[in-house]
């Protein structure tokens, strides 16, 4: 085996063995919340739908490519990178999308009290799973040129001009136009919801600073007449909701910033690439914000934390009791 398909083997694995399992753990724990208490909070489902498309992100992509990489499985024939390619384009971007939706729930949920904000936040609370249809059918109908135009490494005779090298898999365009315009597509895809999560999260950071403003003049009045505050749990689970999806979101800006790097310089060349370094590394950053995002999720989300101890508890705190 060469040593850059080892290499590449081993950096897919990588992302396999942290993403699988990862996204699995966030999965269980929600599901499990959901048996335990009938519902979930929006904030909650659209973690849990973040979290399934993210493991389709690992699963379908990078355990793929690593079975491919350390040639225990032929997959990428022309059905199979066209399969693969579409999936993995439609669920990359539908992960991209639900950040957005995320922080800009988040954001809605701790703004300051106003009947404006109270019925958007409502709004989009009730009508969450016709966000997640339509977030659905708009990004499979992007990402449709990867059926047309997608083809096995073994047509790679013809394949010169207007191509796009993904090592296993040719993306081939029938001209510059269409690569050029394809490409342009993606990538508003990708930086308008990073321009708008970038910007509600500011916003969130503005309402976590003037509310820790708020709260230091209430203590400091509090202390001079010697009375206690009370209530704010609810207040300060949201801060620390807010807090969990800032953190997720700076992971994504980043590692999906340095993705369209990339992206946007391969479409600037005139003839395909003979190596697919370029497109690995894409596809290696992208792939990146799904195999970390649960290890963000599981360390800052108090209930996917504490359904996780749960699970993995030996024995029930009930032994304790009886035995006493």
């Amino acid at each position: 085996m060469p040593s850059d398909e080892f290499v590449r083997g081993m950096l897919y694995l990588s992302l396999t063995v942290v993403g699988v399992p990862g996204n699995t753990a966030v999965i269980l724990a929600f599901l499990l919340l959901l048996y335990q208490e009938n519902q979930l909070l929006p904030a909650d489902a659209i973690i849990l739908h973040l979290a399934r498309v993210n493991l389709l992100v690992v699963g379908v992509r990078c355990l793929l490519e690593t079975l491919a990489s350390f040639r225990l499985a032929h997959i990428f024939g022309d059905v199979g990178c066209k399969a693969v390619i579409f999936v993995y384009r439609t669920s990359r971007s539908f992960s991209i999308w639900l950040t957005f939706v995320l922080s800009a729930y988040q954001c809605l949920s701790i703004a300051p009290p106003g009947l404006c904000w109270v019925f958007i936040c409502n709004l989009v609370a009730h009508y969450l799973s016709f966000v997640f249809l339509f977030l659905w059918v708009v990004n499979t109908c992007m990402s449709s040129a990867a059926i047309l135009f997608s083809f096995g490494t073994h047509n790679n005779s013809s394949l010169i001009n207007h191509s796009i090298n993904v090592q296993f898999c040719f993306v081939q365009f029938p001209s510059k136009l269409s690569k050029e315009a394809n490409g342009a597509a993606q990538v508003g895809r990708d930086v308008v919801p990073m321009a708008l999560v970038t910007l509600a999260s500011l916003i969130i950071l503005v309402f976590l600073y003037k509310h820790s403003q708020q709260m230091k003049g209430l203590c400091s009045s509090s202390s001079r007449s010697g009375g206690g505050g009370g209530g704010g749990g609810s207040t300060r689970s949201k801060q620390r909701a807010a807090k969990a999806v800032v953190a997720l979101v700076t992971l994504y800006v980043v590692l999906y910033g340095v993705d369209n790097g990339p992206w946007v310089y391969t479409l600037t060349m005139r003839k395909t690439m003979t190596s697919s370094l370029i497109s690995d590394l894409r596809i290696f950053f992208s792939s990146l914000y799904a195999a970390l995002s649960p290890v963000v999720i599981i360390a800052s989300n108090r209930k996917v934390n504490g359904r996780l101890r749960c699970a993995v508890q030996k024995k029930p705190i009930q032994e304790k009791t009886t035995s006493d």
